[in-house]
């Protein structure tokens, strides 16, 4: 006698749902490349979930520092959560594709641009309209000021990147056409523009040098791992490649930090006298291309690993919300905090308001994660409809357009 399983309960609605959209997905999808996206998205999240912390001030609002200021040590596990190099390489190797498939089809660039420049646009757009209209409803609440100026900071502050992930995918028949020249050496001038502009910045003559000629690195140093995307995509890079870039990418890396001074953190930290990611240092270039190398030498394990429809699944549901998880994971952070310390005793708990200067404020903080990414998987449910196309009246996208405008007035006065 046979018997059928039947799956019942959350966890047979989920294996249910996974097989549906392993069943949808065509054939022809490169799994692993949607799978280092995920990672990327979510190593921005976990990132800034722990290498943030929010602490009461004396007035009772919620304030934002960081831990590597207490735990120094700490910095080189920032090596790992700073992934944004690995998401302008997907997003080099995705927009390549992209173009020539449009190209083919007859498309025109400007229809081609829009359409991406768009999915970017609609998430940020929704996100800050909700908090140009959520942030004075919670002033006449009672919520004090700084907390509500802490939560404008938090969340602008990560949307620089969206601006210049924008301008680079601009930039991709540039990309294109270097790439058609050189081949994966299309990399190497964004490289050499950022260790020259660092040598001025940081060599003999750095009191001579204005400071706003670290700008000049923005473009060229993000820049970098989309043209090593670019070339990946073209069939440029194969693994003896790869592992050539990832092993001069970390030797790079070790150099700057044990012998030339850089700082270990990859993510600034408040009172530092050099930042590396604002603007991109050479170390963020070392790091983009040991992470590159890496993820290109993966690449065909990564896509076997996807083929389960459990963990294919997963990264589908990030790829499919990635804008919306990027704009609300820190409100969601800011959400948490504020609504724990609601009905909390004076003083806060600890992982969320305690000064983050010891070992226990990072097991309490790790411990707190699951609540935090139910937080925002809350938010992202809500939110996700914004990444599509908005079928709105024109009185409610002159709304949600006036509500953006007024909290990107409100945070840039508090930056």
């Amino acid at each position: 006698m046979s018997t059928t399983r039947v799956d019942r309960g959350p966890l047979g609605a989920w294996r249910a749902l996974a097989r549906r959209i392993d069943a949808a997905t065509p054939p022809g999808r490169d799994r692993a490349i949607d799978g280092l996206r995920a990672l990327a998205i979510l190593g921005v999240v976990v990132g800034h979930w722990l290498v943030m912390a929010v602490t009461v001030a004396g007035d009772g609002a919620l304030r934002s520092t960081s831990p590597l200021l207490h735990l120094p040590a700490l910095a080189p596990a920032s090596w790992a959560l700073q992934l944004l190099g690995l998401f302008f390489l997907v997003g080099g190797y995705s927009a390549a594709g992209s173009l020539r498939r449009a190209r083919s089809r007859g498309q025109s660039y400007g229809a081609w641009l829009s359409g991406r420049l768009l999915r970017l646009a609609r998430p940020v757009a929704a996100a800050t309209a909700a908090l140009g209209a959520a942030l004075p409803a919670l002033a006449l609440l009672g919520v004090p000021s700084g907390t509500l100026r802490t939560t404008a900071v938090l969340v602008s502050q990560p949307l620089w990147f969206v601006g210049v992930y924008g301008l680079i995918t601009a930039l991709t028949p540039l990309a294109l056409a270097l790439d058609r020249r050189l081949g994966a050496l299309a990399a190497l001038p964004p490289l050499l523009v950022v260790a020259a502009v660092d040598l001025l910045r940081y060599g003999p003559w750095r009191e001579a040098v204005p400071g706003w000629l670290g700008m000049v690195n923005v473009l060229p140093g993000w820049g970098f791992a989309y043209l090593l995307g670019v070339a990946w995509a073209g069939g440029r890079i194969g693994r003896r490649g790869a592992a050539l870039l990832a092993a001069a990418g970390a030797a790079l890396g070790l150099l700057l930090v044990l012998r030339l001074g850089y700082p270990a953190s990859m993510v600034g930290v408040p009172g530092a006298g050099r930042v590396n990611s604002h603007p991109p240092s050479l170390l963020v270039l070392a790091l983009a291309a040991a992470q590159s190398g890496l993820a290109i030498g993966l690449r065909e394990r990564l896509g076997r690993l996807l083929r389960a429809p459990g963990r294919w699944a997963a990264v589908a549901l990030v790829n499919l919300n990635a804008m919306t998880i990027f704009c609300w994971h820190q409100v969601a952070l800011m959400a948490l905090s504020g609504a724990v310390l609601a009905v909390a005793p004076a003083g806060g708990v600890p992982g969320l308001h305690d000064a983050p200067d010891g070992l226990a404020w990072v097991l309490w903080r790790i411990a707190w994660l699951p609540a935090h990414l139910a937080v925002l998987a809350g938010f992202v449910a809500a939110a996700r409809r914004f990444e599509g196309p908005w079928g709105f009246p024109r009185p409610v996208k002159a709304a949600v357009v006036a509500l953006a405008a007024g909290f990107a007035a409100y945070a840039a006065a508090v930056l």
